[in-house]
């Protein structure tokens, strides 16, 4: 693992091939064990592992406090590699409900500060706003954060699910190391335009969701029992006829994986590698069994025969059902 590294995008840095996304030790799929999720991190960095991905609002600071004392208690040399990708901008309120994005500048000053006290450092090296704030033009939100640039608290400007027109605003203001948007073989909107934008602008990706929400891991079940605190409970991809169809895909997955004599996750995993040396998966592993089956895709080769049984498998648009439920779609630049 160690050995594989990519880099985000021209102007972002020189990263692991697969990206720990940390959400949910702390929020949105049930009750994380805490001693566990440390354990996970620091399994990941002694794979080789040096992107860490988490936001200010996952569990409200809860994730940020979580992965400072990961790296304040892990080893010297693996603390020194570890890169942290901090989204900030979502607004919470004491029963966790969600008010909206703000991208104001001040804000974005305010926001890097806690975030800078929680994660136990003097910068954090890829700061990106969660989703675009409507009411503030992407130019002042990214230009407050080349300031952060400039005085040394942020390494590398980032974006998160911004379509093609925003992306291309935003480079045309400050350097732009990638943009962190859904993608997996169910999710592949961005194919049409904003991959092809992103690759022309020189701005790499890193990949959430690549396993749907555990949905193509190949261990969700149709009759699994979800928390009423499981963001899943609500997606429209997990609810009743959805599920089932949902899950039939999986099933053809499966046989291709078998054939190959690897696991369904590894197989959906590899097949974003795939996609091309500028795109970074992020893996939600809250457990080390599921880390260690998770980088076992690096070890996957899928040659032109895998790829084309995996499209047939499961072609594009076939899932049923929106990403997220209405609501949130609606925030999403990407989907405009």
């Amino acid at each position: 693992m160690s050995t594989q590294t990519r880099t985000l995008g021209t102007t972002g840095p020189r990263v692991s091939a697969l990206g720990l996304g940390c959400m949910g030790m702390s929020a949105l799929y049930g009750d994380a064990d805490r001693a566990e999720s440390i354990a996970t991190i620091h399994a990941a960095l002694e794979a080789g592992v040096t992107l860490l991905d988490t936001g200010d609002f996952y569990g409200m600071g809860h994730n940020e406090l979580l992965i400072g004392e990961a790296l304040r208690t892990a080893p010297a040399a693996l603390r020194e590699q570890a890169l942290t990708s901090v989204k900030f901008g979502a607004l919470r309120d004491p029963d966790g409900g969600w008010s909206g994005y703000d991208g104001r500048p001040a804000a974005v000053g305010n926001f890097v500060s806690y975030s800078l006290q929680r994660l136990g450092t003097d910068h954090i090296d890829i700061y990106r706003i969660a989703r675009l704030d409507p009411d503030v033009p992407v130019e002042e939100t990214v230009g407050a954060i080349a300031e952060l640039v400039e005085k040394g608290h942020v390494r590398h400007i980032g974006l998160s699910e911004v379509g093609a027109e925003t992306l291309r605003r935003a480079a045309a203001t400050a350097p732009i190391s990638d943009l962190q948007i859904e993608y997996s073989l169910i999710s592949r909107g961005i194919e049409g335009e904003i991959l092809p934008t992103a690759r022309e602008l020189g701005i790499g990706v890193t990949a959430y969701g690549v396993l749907s929400r555990g949905l193509i891991s190949g261990h969700f079940t149709a009759d699994r029992p979800l928390a009423a605190n499981d963001f899943r409970a609500q997606s429209p991809r997990f609810q009743g006829e959805n599920l089932q169809h949902n899950l039939s895909l999986v099933d053809a997955l499966r046989k291709i994986a078998e054939q190959k004599g690897v696991s369904v996750a590894q197989t959906a995993i590899a097949w974003v590698l795939s996609r091309g040396e500028d795109i970074v998966p992020l893996v939600g592993a809250r457990r080390r069994d599921r880390l260690t089956e998770a980088l076992g895709a690096l070890d996957v080769t899928l040659d032109e025969s895998d790829l084309a049984a995996i499209e047939r498998a499961v072609p594009v648009g076939a899932a049923a059902g929106d990403r997220y439920p209405q609501g949130q779609m609606d925030h999403l630049d990407s989907e405009r």
